[in-house]
């Protein structure tokens, strides 16, 4: 994916603070496309591995930030309302701050008290690995990923249009806009809840007397059921515990199904459970067999903040995306994607 950036971006100045996984390949790509990025981690030891792949990794958040347009935060998901804070006296008022973080209310709610939803845009990439750390880092990690940026009301809306176009011309990103909290809802199911059952899985097999006949016979469906237990621990338990009523929420709901198959299968219902797989697989086929259809949405570039805002967010929640931002003097236009009717 080297290839070098040109047009509105290619003089873009960034910043990544935490290379790990996250942080580690937005690094690797942001230098790839030929742009100026500096790269800091609290951990010398991980400036020194980006310092030996010829990346710029000041030894100081300060000198790391210094004159830059955008700052991505990957830094732990607890640390990151106190970052945002500390980034937002280092920079210009005119740089783009952004997060990576697998949660966004916090950080939302952080931006908002400290008068920083004018340029701060909470974001979420849709994508990982059960490795960790700079050396599992890789700049193609990111590419094609749906990548959630929140939307803030008013005069947020600049800064979001901006990051937008960046993330789709550099990552060919699939931008989904969302409020923070629908995210939150969103990704505890889609995310936070499999990585809650993955472990509980797995952990049940590490416990069972049986556990190496079992990994003997273990195949598809358990190895793909339990990647996710393979993250870093600390890393899950922050974002579980980041998310912790709404993982609590949804959990409840996937329970309610559990029993609902381990009481026909307690009464011998083949019927019940046929059923409860036919629902469960349409589900399934849906994810690999979804339809978008096309269209384009233009606003006016100083016009009415809140309708945008209020489309940018009915297209997330409807399951869409954008795949294109252009802003000239006088309008904004937006390439999106809808789920097709069925």
């Amino acid at each position: 994916m080297t290839d070098v950036m040109t047009g509105r971006y290619a003089g873009v100045r960034a910043a990544v603070l935490g290379t790990g996984l996250i942080g580690g390949s937005l690094l690797l790509r942001l230098a790839d496309a030929g742009l100026d990025v500096a790269g800091w981690d609290p951990d010398p030891a991980t400036r020194d591995q980006a310092g030996e792949r010829g990346l710029t990794a000041p030894a100081t958040v300060e000198q790391a930030v210094a004159g830059r347009d955008v700052v991505f935060l990957c830094g732990p998901l607890p640390t990151l309302p106190r970052t945002l804070a500390q980034v937002a006296e280092l920079t210009a008022p005119g740089c783009v701050l952004t997060d990576v973080g697998s949660t966004k209310v916090e950080v939302a709610e952080t931006a908002d008290r400290l008068g920083l939803t004018d340029r701060f845009v909470p974001g979420h990439p849709m994508a990982g690995a059960e490795s960790a750390g700079l050396t599992a880092a890789s700049a193609t990690l990111l590419a094609g990923a749906a990548w959630v940026l929140c939307p803030a009301t008013g005069a947020a809306t600049p800064a979001f249009r901006w990051l937008t176009g960046l993330l789709v011309d550099l990552f060919g990103a699939r931008v989904v806009p969302m409020a923070a909290p629908a995210h939150d809802s969103v990704a505890a199911l889609a995310s936070h809840v499999p990585h809650l059952l993955a472990g509980a899985l797995a952990g049940a097999v590490q416990r069972s007397p049986l556990r190496d006949a079992v990994l003997a016979l273990a195949a598809g469906s358990f190895t793909d059921g339990t990647r996710v237990a393979g993250t870093p621990a600390e890393r899950t338990a922050n974002m579980l515990l980041g998310n912790r009523d709404r993982v609590l929420d949804e959990l409840a709901e996937v329970r309610v199904l559990l029993d609902e198959l381990a009481a026909a299968l307690r009464a011998g219902d083949a019927t019940a459970l046929t059923g409860g797989y036919a629902e469960a697989g349409a589900a399934r086929s849906a994810l690999l067999s979804r339809r978008f259809a096309a269209l384009e949405q233009d606003f006016p570039a100083d016009g009415d903040h809140a309708a945008e805002v209020a489309w940018l967010c009915d297209l997330g929640a409807a399951g869409g995306h954008l795949t294109g931002c252009r802003i000239g003097p006088d309008a904004v236009s937006y390439t999106a994607w809808r789920p097709a009717a069925d």
